[in-house]
């Protein structure tokens, strides 16, 4: 079912074919976005409204729903529901709670003290996707280090559904977030709003989010436009799973498929060590698919998913590192040898009994991850991903004399004599 390539028969060059991925060799998204952007920055509400008209088949008479719309469509869920969304915001909360950490002071000489302090992002935009999947669990996974970051506003974007609301579990999640607005926006249109900030839309500092390609293709584009920042480059989902013989080929799969569900731009890619487990997750891969509610989307994501057959892990872990995936699932007795292996992967998930589903919902970790390959230089999103860090210093009396006359000699090689003097004067 899978396309299948020997690691060894693959050079640089077609290694570096396997890894692209979402490319837009002939800049139409770029161009359809750009033209968004344009629209939103020139007309605001007004555009987005027709956008909404367009993308989402929806007239809307307001761009937002209030605390009180929110508040019934909360409770429209049942309480089974409810208490799965509480436990992954117990967990999510739990987990990134501990990255809020009070950096110590550092004398770096007698009398010369320097120290960095934490300071919120005060405006933040949430992007929600809620294309073919409604997404509440990246409300959390956004909204949840927001808070605990202490941003001041955070503006939620979600597009609207055929009624002209939102899913009542993300509903929930707003309800828990303490957030009591949430506006009806989606795709590229959401992030120029965000950024620009309509009539009805305030505009932030930075926007966080994953999306589509035309939803990663406006935030890289707004953020060389504007000076409003981005989380990172975050598009279609990928997974990359690596097993040998001791995985158990049904959970293979299974974890293929948990990817290639969201989308059809998603990619699942498995690099095993024998093309008899590559024949076995096949099999798997068949069986499972055809009872999936969503099939047609990922047998298509699956057309564009591929197997690599590699020699032993170490050969996995090198294929791996060079696609650098968004979430990398390592099905192997070994895997506590292999951890020291992983050089680039946005989340890594490790063992027979670990699958990415756990790790998107409610293990604690964050699922809002660098795709594309950019997890080679991006982190996921956590708490300081929603914080600033500056730096403080004070110098006493004695910190001045300890460290006067090397700054003056370093101003004076530069040939910067004001910035000597100011130095020098104090001395005097």
């Amino acid at each position: 079912m899978l396309k299948t390539y020997a690691y060894q028969d693959l050079d640089a060059q077609a290694i570096q074919a396997l890894v692209n991925r979402n490319t837009d060799p002939n800049h139409a998204i770029q161009d359809s976005v750009l033209q968004i952007i344009e629209e939103v920055k020139q007309h605001g509400d007004v555009a987005l409204k027709s956008f909404a008209q367009k993308f989402d088949k929806v007239e809307l008479e307001q761009l937002y729903l209030d605390a009180a719309e929110i508040e019934a469509l909360a409770n429209s869920i049942s309480r089974d529901q409810m208490r799965a969304l509480e436990i992954a915001f117990q967990n999510i909360y739990k987990f990134h709670q501990t990255q809020v950490r009070r950096e110590r002071t550092v004398e770096t000489m007698p009398g010369v003290s320097c120290w960095r302090e934490l300071r919120p992002i005060e405006k933040v935009g949430l992007y929600i996707p809620g294309g073919s999947a409604v997404l509440p669990s990246t409300l959390l996974m956004l909204g949840i280090p927001a808070r605990i970051a202490g941003c001041r506003e955070i503006v939620v974007c979600s597009p609207p559904q055929n009624n002209g609301k939102i899913n009542g579990f993300v509903a929930y999640c707003l309800k828990l977030l303490r957030i009591d607005k949430v506006y009806l926006v989606g795709g590229a249109q959401a992030v120029a709003a965000m950024a620009f900030g309509t009539e009805s839309i305030p505009k932030v500092n930075k926007i966080f989010g994953p999306g589509n390609q035309f939803v990663t293709k406006a935030k890289s584009l707004i953020q060389g436009m504007t000076d409003v920042s981005i989380d990172m480059p975050a598009g279609p989902s990928e997974v990359l799973v690596i097993a040998d013989e001791s995985c158990t080929p049904a959970y293979v799969a299974a974890d293929l498929l948990a990817q290639a569900e969201h989308g059809i731009d998603s990619q699942a890619v498995l690099v095993c060590t024998s093309a008899s487990i590559a024949a076995e997750v096949n099999k798997e891969l068949e069986s499972q698919l055809a009872i999936l509610p969503r099939k047609e989307l990922a047998a298509k994501a699956l057309k564009n998913s591929y197997t690599v057959i590699a020699k032993d892990l170490q050969e996995a872990m090198d294929f791996s590192n060079a696609y650098a995936p968004e979430h990398l699932i390592i099905e192997s007795d070994q895997w506590k040898a292999m951890v020291n292996k992983v050089q680039h992967a946005g989340s890594v998930f490790l063992g027979h009994l670990t699958p990415e589903s756990a790790g998107d919902y409610a293990s604690g970790t964050n699922h809002t991850l660098p795709t594309s390959g950019y997890a080679r230089s991006y982190s996921g999103v956590s708490v300081d991903s929603f914080v600033k860090k500056i730096t403080f210093q004070h110098i006493t009396e004695q910190g001045l004399e300890q460290i006067g006359s090397t700054v003056e000699i370093l101003a004076e090689l530069e040939g910067l004599h004001a910035h000597k003097n100011a130095v020098t004067i104090r001395k005097k």
